[in-house]
């Protein structure tokens, strides 16, 4: 009985950390344009509290490689 309890609240924890934990690399997120665009929007829209979060730091860097690529001798 233990153990079934156990593993109903391992499930049930396991569902609270979705894809808004999720820390995406620099390069997934180079690779989704759409996913940059909504993290970027998030962490511009509350960066006293976003700012230092992976992700955040992942997509600022991302939007910078990109950047770099669409310019002239980048």
């Amino acid at each position: 009985m233990r153990h079934l309890l156990l593993g109903i609240v391992t499930l049930a924890l396991s569902g609270c950390f979705g894809e808004e934990d999720r820390i995406y690399t620099v390069d997934e997120l180079m690779a989704d344009e759409a996913l940059l665009a909504k993290i970027t929007s998030e962490c511009r829209n509350n960066p006293g509290a976003l700012r230092q979060t992976p992700n955040c730091q992942n997509a600022e860097a991302a939007h910078w490689k990109l950047w770099l690529r669409t310019t002239p001798g980048g």
